[in-house]
This record gives structure tokens, C-alpha cells and sequence, in this order.
């Protein structure tokens, strides 16, 4: 019944209402008549379909109502993100009816504002996402609780009373659930249901923002159970079925402090000059049983979360920085992709199949470039030398090879932000990638494709990572603007195929605002995500990508490994498990793009607010940096060390007008125009570790 109502009325040009829907139905019969009623109510709860004051029904998308997420300002207003609308609709303070950020709304789009935005208001609020709040709480003297939020976009004012403090006192940065409502505004109870710790204790700023993204920080009891009983060295049993790799030459080259090693490396140069290249990854999914508690929870929490003085693993320590990790001189389990290039980076042969290896020695990135880069061979590298450089002339090779296919590189660079014990921001430095670096990246990115491309031809159930095409208006208002700074590029915006934007970025590589152009047009990218269908990998320019190398940290790649083992190494291709997995993967799929979601935005978040405590020490001093944004508020300045802070137009001195096309700034007096790109030395005037701000000042152009 439900899928013929939702056909007939897609296919209706009007509004029908019950008795018009009953004979599109054909239906007589007074028990199908109260089925579709009851169903009709459903996909109005569901929001859906949509029924006018006149009681007639059509589909929600050929309404003046739109379902979507809202995203709310500081200062009261919102905007709310529809799915395929390129504009959002603006929501005034009036019009908010309650809704909060993140909210699931139903919106009504009234009329069209100036510079063709949407005007709206709520109608509804469908889902209230955000479950639990954080914020500081304050006794009065009554000894009610009362909390001041920490995401300033949410408009709530919560009290908490004595019996739902759960013994938090005054100072305390404190996890809140929603209660009854107290008003007719916003007002709520609320209960605490977690102290964070006092707001000045050492991580607890850290601490809360983790709190913020439903980050879990502790392992459950049952998971803690199931690891105690797992054993922490490979067992005679384990080794049954897989290839002995011990006595090869495999080693792993990671960063200075990392202790979860997904990934090990081998190669050999072949008597017909061909390379073997092994690439063997951790059997994290031999020890994560599917369905066990252990599972689940690295199921729910989809990835590791990498901050400045912590990781939150998505194991527990035990596995990720011991039985699954690749430490040297153990043995360990892992899945081998064995791969052989010719000189011109073809793929000519491969086998994927599980192993045990033994890794010789743990490297770092810092010494393997010592060797690849200065020449300088640091002690206990010497036997591996020879193979460290027969890697890099592979490593190459496979570059060569992307980018001749299209690949981008869009040279985007990372902060790394230094904290002493009590985790206070030192210096914040841009992050080293050389040749080991990039190496290790053609590696896994070789091996990614291998497998993906493998499953996707036996035509079965699988995970990919994906990256769409990019919207044609999105690069033809990049093009727009690069226009406006007086730059011809030639590129046929049509065919947005990956070596068009390559070339795009070819002829603005010796511009000097590169940097920030680059940046700019990564953002007109589409988001890569995990699905089950395979659509390629546009910044690859791939034609099948997937995540199978870091297990340790991503569900996405454990649950390859897992496929792995039930199609190649197990043999199970029955209907019965096809059927499974089609399912599941749906559902994996959206989860762990949404906590990596989370994940990215709480390392943002972390970022933003460490590099504001950073420059509350330097306020009063001056940095050179390059114009990276251009808003009618003002512009961002970035510092070469990456951070970013506002010119505020309310203290530039001057009438600056905004000029949105050509994202120009002029001085009506002074006549100076700012435009994106341009290099110029600021002063720090305020720095808010609160509020995650930075504002400067311009002290001259350079």
C-alpha cells in the first residue's frame, strides 16, 4: 500500500485528496480504506508527504515544504541545508519556531530575498539530532543549576535541579539531557548525566569538545571482558591456512609517535625488471569477531580520533597498539596484497591472501627521508637501504602514473599543533611529507585499488570509498572568480573528468595566491564518502577505490578485511550471505561516513580552539600572512603556519564595500583594495580560547 501511494501521487500533477486517492488506488474495500489512512498518517509523520489545510495530499518535494538540517548562527538567525538545493534557506530569529542546530526541520519557503536567497520559517521540528548538551555549569543560590552551552548556536536555557546534579559543583563542564519543557520558548529542564571535570583541570577543554561529538572516551565493561580473554601473542592454531612471510624482508615506516601500525611493506626487483611490490595489512577482523561486543562498539565508533595530545582508539590499547599492530620482532597476522609493476606502472599480476609476517624493524618518516632526500643513512638503516630506494624508484613510477591519469594533487598543506604535559599549545608548525611520506600513500593507495577492483568483478556485496563528480556550477563559479583576478584558464567546464581540473591547477601553479586558489577549489569538491555501490574516485581518478589498509583505525577497513575472508579465503558466495551483506553494508556505509564526519570535526574543533589559546600569548605582536577569504564581515588572514584568524570590517578603519563577485574589499576614503591572495602583515588585537576566535588587524600589504 505504501509504495503505490507514493507512486500515484508522484505521478500527479495536483494535490488529491482522500476519496481522488482512493480511486487512483481502486480501492472499494472498507478495510483498505482504513489501511490507507493509516499509511497516509504515517508518511505525514515521516514527513514525506504533505497535507494542505484542505486536506489534500501530495509528495513533500512538489510542495512549498522542504525537510532539512538546520544550521543556526550565534546571533539567532539560521539556515537550513536541503538535500539537492544548491541554496539554502534563510531562517530569521522570528522564524527559528524553537529549532536548534542540527535540528531535522520542515521548513516553509516564503519568498526570495535580495541576492536571491531563500526566506523561510519552521513549521516543524521533525527530529531534535543533538541529544545531549555540554556546558558550564553554575549554582545559584538556591542550589539550582544553570548552564552556560558551549556551542554558542544552540539557544537553550537550561536548569538543572538539586536532585539531577549528580553532585556537580559550580566550575564544572558538565554532560546535560534535555527534560520537560518550561515555557513556551526555550527554556528546559535538564539533568546532568556526566561531570566532565572542573573547567580548569588540564584536557577538560579537549575533553568536552570529544563530549560534544558522542566521541565514547571508555571501552564498555563486556568489551573490556572479551579482550581480557583474547590471547596477546600469535598462537601455533592462528597460523593455519596462511602463507609464512616471516623470513622476508618487511618492515613499516610510520611517524615518530605512532603506536598503531596498520601497514607493512616488501619489494623485490624480479629477473625481467619487474617490481613486487607486498603490501600486508593487520587482520584486524580476525580478532573483532562479527557480532561480538567488541565489534559493535568499533562498528559505532566507525574510526580512531587523532587530537593533539590524544588518541581515542576505535580498539581498545590492547589490540590496536598491541596484537593487531605491526611491532617489530613479533609475529603478527595479517591480509598480504602482493602486486608486480612493470617499468611503466602497469599492474600485471597480484595475489591477495592472508599471511603471517615478522617486520624487521619500525621506521620513521623523519629517517627514512634522511635517506631519500639527504642521503644520510641513519644507524640500523643500513641493510635496508637498498630496498628503501628501490621503493621510492617504484613509488615514482606509480605517481607518474596517477597523475598521468588524472590524479590531483592538490598540495594541501597540515598544521601540527606542539602542547608541553598540561597539554598548553608550545608552537604550531606546518607538518613534513617527503618522499617517505608520499611513498607510503602510492603504496596503499596501489593496494586500495587492488582489492576494490578484485571484488568489485566478482560482481558481490562490498564497501567503497567514493568521490563524486564535482557540480559543473560549483567549478564554473571557481572559474568565475579566478576570472575576476585577472587570470585566464583555459578548461572545458563540460567535462569535468579529473585531468581537466589537474590542468585547471597546472596553469595556476606559479600564481602567487596558488595556495589559497588550490584550497578553494578543494572546496568545490564533492565529499568523499563510504557507499556500497561503486562510483569511483574522482580525485584518484580512480575507477574502483576502497579503504583496506588501516584496520586498526577505520570500520570501513575492517570490515573489507572481513569480506575478504568470507569471499576469497572462506569461500562463502551463497545467496544467503549475499543477501546479509547487502544490507548491512547500507548501513555501515552511512554510519561510518557520519562518524568520520564527527571525527573530522572534532579534530577541527580541537584545532581552532588550541590555536586561539596559542595566539592569546601573542596578542599585541605581528605575523605576515596571505588574505585566504573575503566576507562582508571582513577577511581571514592565514599565517604560514596555518592559522587563521578575522579582520574584522567593524575595526578596519574605514567604509570597506564588498564586492561578492570579484570577493574584493575597497576603502571608500582610503580607496586600498584587499583582494584574496594578497600577502600582508597583521597584528593579533584578541584571541578567545572560549570562543575559538582569532581577530587581527592589518598593519600594511607586503
Amino acid at each position: 500500500m505504501r509504495d503505490n501511494i507514493i507512486n500515484v501521487l508522484k505521478n500527479c500533477d495536483k494535490a488529491v485528496d482522500i476519496y481522488e486517492l482512493q480511486d487512483l488506488l481502486g480501492i472499494t474495500d472498507v478495510k483498505e480504506v482504513e489501511e490507507l489512512s493509516t499509511e497516509l498518517r504515517k508518511l505525514e509523520d515521516e514527513v514525506i508527504i504533505y497535507r494542505s489545510n484542505k486536506d489534500k495530499y501530495m509528495m513533500l518535494d512538489k510542495s512549498h515544504l522542504r525537510k532539512g538540517i538546520m544550521r543556526a548562527n550565534k546571533k539567532g538567525f539560521g539556515f537550513v541545508e536541503i538535500d539537492n538545493m544548491d541554496d539554502d534557506v534563510y531562517i530569521s530569529q522570528d522564524n527559528m519556531n524553537g529549532a536548534i542546530h542540527d535540528d531535522i526541520v520542515l521548513v516553509e519557503i516564503t519568498s526570495k530575498m535580495y541576492l536571491d536567497r531563500l526566506e523561510g520559517r519552521i513549521l516543524k521540528i521533525i527530529e531534535r539530532k543533538v541529544k545531549r548538551y555540554i556546558g558550564l555549569i553554575n549554582i545559584d543560590k538556591d542550589g539550582i543549576g544553570h548552564i552556560t552551552l558551549d556551542d554558542d548556536k544552540i539557544k537553550l536555557d537550561i536548569e538543572i535541579p538539586k536532585d539531577k546534579l549528580l553532585n556537580a559543583v559550580d566550575g564544572h563542564k558538565v554532560v546535560v539531557e534535555l527534560g520537560k519543557k518550561l515555557d513556551n520558548k526555550s527554556k528546559y529542564e535538564g539533568e546532568v548525566v556526566e561531570v566532565i571535570g572542573h573547567v580548569n583541570d588540564p584536557g577538560v577543554d579537549i575533553l568536552s569538545i570529544i563530549y560534544k561529538y558522542n566521541i565514547n572516551v571508555d571501552f564498555p565493561e563486556d568489551v573490556k571482558r572479551e579482550v581480557s580473554e583474547m590471547p596477546m601473542e600469535v598462537r601455533e592454531s592462528d597460523l593455519r591456512d596462511r602463507k609464512d612471510l616471516r623470513d622476508q624482508v618487511i618492515f613499516t615506516i610510520d611517524g615518530d609517535d605512532t603506536k598503531d601500525i596498520d601497514d607493512a611493506i616488501s619489494i623485490k626487483k624480479l629477473p625481467s625488471g619487474e617490481y613486487e611490490l607486498g603490501v600486508h595489512i593487520a587482520d584486524v577482523s580476525y580478532y573483532v569477531k562479527e557480532g561480538s561486543p567488541l565489534d559493535t562498539e568499533a562498528m559505532e565508533r566507525g574510526t580512531s580520533v587523532y587530537l593533539v595530545d590524544r588518541v581515542i582508539p576505535m580498539l581498545p590499547h590492547e589490540l590496536s597498539n598491541g596484537i593487531c599492530s605491526l611491532n617489530p620482532n613479533v609475529d603478527r597476522l595479517t591480509v598480504s596484497c602482493v602486486m608486480k609493476f612493470d617499468s611503466s606502472g602497469k599492474q600485471l599480476d597480484y595475489e591477495i591472501f592472508p599471511s603471517v609476517i615478522k617486520s624487521r624493524i619500525q621506521m620513521t618518516y623523519k629517517k627514512v627521508n634522511s635517506i631519500l632526500e639527504e642521503n644520510v643513512v641513519p644507524e640500523g638503516y643500513e641493510p635496508y637501504e637498498k630496498d628503501l630506494r628501490l621503493m621510492a624508484e617504484l613509488a615514482d613510477i606509480l605517481r607518474k602514473a596517477k597523475v598521468k591519469r588524472g590524479y590531483i594533487d592538490f598540495g594541501v598543506d597540515e598544521a601540527k599543533i606542539l602542547v608541553d604535559d598540561k597539554c598548553v599549545p608550545t608552537e604550531v608548525v606546518l607538518r613534513d611529507r617527503g618522499i617517505g611520506e608520499k611513498l607510503i600513500e602510492d603504496f596503499m593507495i596501489a593496494a586500495n585499488e587492488c582489492v576494490a577492483t578484485h571484488i568489485y568483478f566478482m560482481n558481490l556485496p562490498f564497501i567503497y570509498r567514493v568521490h563524486e563528480y564535482p557540480k559543473e556550477e560549483k567549478i564554473r563559479s571557481f572559474l568565475s572568480f579566478v576570472s575576476s583576478l585577472g587570470y585566464q584558464v583555459n578548461g572545458n567546464i563540460h567535462d569535468v573528468k579529473p585531468t581537466t581540473m589537474q590542468k585547471i591547477l597546472a596553469q595556476l601553479e606559479d600564481k602567487p595566491e596558488f595556495k589559497i586558489l588550490s584550497s578553494l577549489l578543494l572546496r568545490s569538491m564533492q565529499k568523499a564518502v563510504y557507499k556500497p555501490e561503486n562510483l569511483g574516485h574522482y580525485g584518484l581518478a580512480s575507477k574502483c577505490y576502497t579503504h583496506f589498509t588501516s584496520p586498526i583505525r577505520r570500520y570501513p577497513d575492517t570490515t573489507v578485511h572481513r569480506l575478504l575472508h568470507t569471499y576469497l579465503f572462506d569461500g562463502k558466495i551463497d545467496m544467503a550471505t549475499i543477501r546479509k551483506w547487502e544490507e548491512k553494508l547500507v548501513y555501515i556505509s552511512e554510519h561510518s561516513s557520519e562518524r568520520e564526519r564527527a571525527s573530522v570535526d572534532c579534530e577541527r574543533e580541537v584545532d581552532d580552539m588550541k590555536m586561539a589559546e596559542y595566539m592569546e600569548k601573542h596578542i599585541g605582536e605581528e605575523f605576515e600572512g596571505m588574505i585566504s577569504s573575503i566576507t562582508s564581515f571582513g577577511m581571514f588572514v592565514e599565517l604560514d603556519n596555518l592559522i587563521e584568524g578575522l579582520v574584522p570590517i567593524r575595526d578596519m578603519n574605514d567604509f570597506f564595500h564588498f564586492d561578492e563577485e570579484k570577493m574584493t574589499l575597497t576603502g571608500e576614503k582610503s580607496k586600498i583594495m584587499y583582494r584574496i591572495g594578497e600577502r600582508v602583515v597583521v597584528k593579533v588585537i584578541r584571541a578567545s580560547k572560549e570562543d575559538k576566535t582569532i581577530d587581527f588587524e592589518v598593519v600594511k600589504k607586503v
